[in-house]
């Protein structure tokens, strides 16, 4: 599996980050068509299902999957396609929307702690922590002193995590400006994906600019090495699931996850 991973996607620490240098056309290291690309997908799909009753199995270990990206990324399609066919009782999803007001009387990631996956799960957050140096940070819904620390403070809750056992895998679904046009559109004109469409969507698109950059400075404080982004390439949904899918089979690969033996050691015996 090693050797199949999409390294070239992840953004190394310290490294500089500019969303404009990386192009979401890209299917670097993967040299075949869609058609070969979705039968690889579907493979992995079959290595995930095993690998995550197994964690579920362990119960020591847990993987926490953070999919942050502008409109119309794909963070559904990701979720949808990507964990096909997994347990859902070891699986959780957690949507980040706008702060309700209990929330927003608490600190920025009491309602983060309270969704990251316990001992056994997977738990995909759509949307997540990122949105208080995204969206704040933009909208200037919070003083630049407030979200600036904020990086530090992610590093720090993201470090707590792993320590304490949860994997931490963040993608940041890169798309252009151009298809996300086109998905906006196409959500206005097929009525089974009206549903998908905010009357915010437009105006949002007029911040993209001021998104990139956000973007840009919340990469690049927070790529860590026991927390690490990857700018997956998005354009093309079919490659985007498949960056990621390989990237969460390899990481579950990597922790050597193992059955639990019978409690006290006890031999098995026939039942009678």
């Amino acid at each position: 599996m090693e050797k199949d991973r999409f390294y070239r996607y992840q953004l190394r620490p310290g490294r500089k980050f500019r969303p404009a240098d990386w192009d979401p056309e890209s299917k670097a290291g993967f040299d075949h068509r869609k058609g070969q690309g979705l039968k690889a997908l579907q493979a992995l799909s079959k290595k995930l299902e095993p690998l995550q009753g197994l964690l579920y199995a362990e119960h020591a270990r847990s993987l926490l999957v953070v999919l942050q990206g502008m409109d119309g990324s794909g963070k559904d399609g990701t979720i949808k396609r990507v964990f096909e066919g997994v347990n859902p009782q070891g699986v959780k999803v957690a949507k980040f929307g706008p702060p309700t007001p209990e929330e927003l009387d608490h600190d920025f990631l009491w309602r983060v702690h309270q969704r990251v996956p316990a001992r056994g799960e997977i738990a995909i957050f759509n949307r997540s922590h990122y949105e208080s140096v995204l969206v704040e940070r933009v909208h200037k819904l919070v003083p630049r002193r407030v979200w600036r620390a904020r990086y530090d403070q992610i590093n720090d809750f993201e470090r707590l995590l792993a320590t304490d056992g949860t994997k931490v895998l963040k993608f940041y679904l890169n798309i252009s400006g151009e298809e996300q046009k086109k998905r906006l559109q196409q959500r206005l004109e097929d009525p089974s994906k009206n549903w998908k469409f905010s009357a915010r969507d437009i105006p949002e698109r007029k911040l993209w600019s001021k998104y990139m950059a956000a973007y840009g400075d919340a990469l690049e404080r927070t790529s860590t090495r026991t927390a690490p982004w990857f700018v997956v390439p998005s354009n093309h949904p079919w490659f985007r699931d498949l960056v990621i899918c390989r990237e969460i089979v390899g990481a579950l690969e990597d922790m050597r996850l193992q059955y639990p033996k019978l409690a006290g050691g006890e031999k098995p015996t026939r039942i009678q």
